[in-house]
C-alpha cells in the first residue's frame, strides 16, 4: 500500500517528471501561435511578452505548459507596442486596451486632449535630449584638443604617462 501511495504522490519514477504532469490541454485554433513565434513576429523578447502578461495586458491560453496567443492577443500586442513607441505609460496603455474592449473603433483609443498632451510631452523630451547631445558634443570636442588628459567615468581627469 505504501508503494501505491508513492506512485500516486510522485508518479512513475521511471519516467521523466514532465511525463508525469497532467496539465489540461487547450485546443489551438489555426491563428494561435506560441510565445516564441509571437516574439519573433513582433520583434520583442519572450521575456517582454511574459512581462506584459504579468501586468494583465496580455492573456494567453495554456496548452500544457506552453502559452498560446490568439489573434486578439496579437492585436493587443500591436496596440501595446504602438502605445510604448508613442511614450505612453503601461497604465495609459491598459486604459486604451480597455477602451478598445468596450468598442472604441479608433486606431489609437485616446482623446484629442490626451493626444495633444502626449505631443507636448514628447516635444519637451526631445528638447531635453537635444540639450544633452549638445553638451556631450562639447565635452567630446574638448577631449579632441586635450589628448594628454584621460577622462574616465567616476575618476578625476589625470595626465597620461
Amino acid at each position: 500500500m505504501h508503494k501505491d501511495f508513492g506512485a500516486l504522490l510522485y508518479g512513475d519514477d521511471t519516467k521523466p517528471v514532465r511525463d508525469n504532469l497532467k496539465i489540461p490541454s487547450v485546443s489551438r485554433d489555426a491563428g494561435d501561435i506560441t510565445i516564441g513565434e509571437l516574439a519573433r513576429e513582433a520583434g520583442v523578447t519572450s521575456r517582454a511578452l511574459r512581462f506584459y502578461q504579468s501586468k494583465g495586458l496580455l492573456t494567453p491560453q495554456r496548452d500544457g505548459t506552453s502559452r498560446v496567443f490568439s489573434g486578439e492577443d496579437r492585436a493587443r500586442l500591436t496596440l501595446i507596442l504602438q502605445g510604448k513607441r508613442l511614450g505612453f505609460t503601461l497604465s495609459e496603455i491598459r486604459s486604451m486596451l480597455g477602451a478598445r474592449a468596450r468598442g472604441c473603433a479608433n486606431k489609437l483609443p485616446i482623446t484629442r486632449k490626451k493626444c495633444s498632451e502626449q505631443i507636448k510631452l514628447l516635444e519637451h523630451q526631445r528638447r531635453d535630449i537635444e540639450l544633452a547631445l549638445a553638451e556631450l558634443r562639447q565635452i567630446y570636442t574638448a577631449m579632441l584638443f586635450t589628448p594628454d588628459i584621460v577622462h574616465t567615468a567616476g575618476e578625476p581627469a589625470s595626465a597620461t604617462a
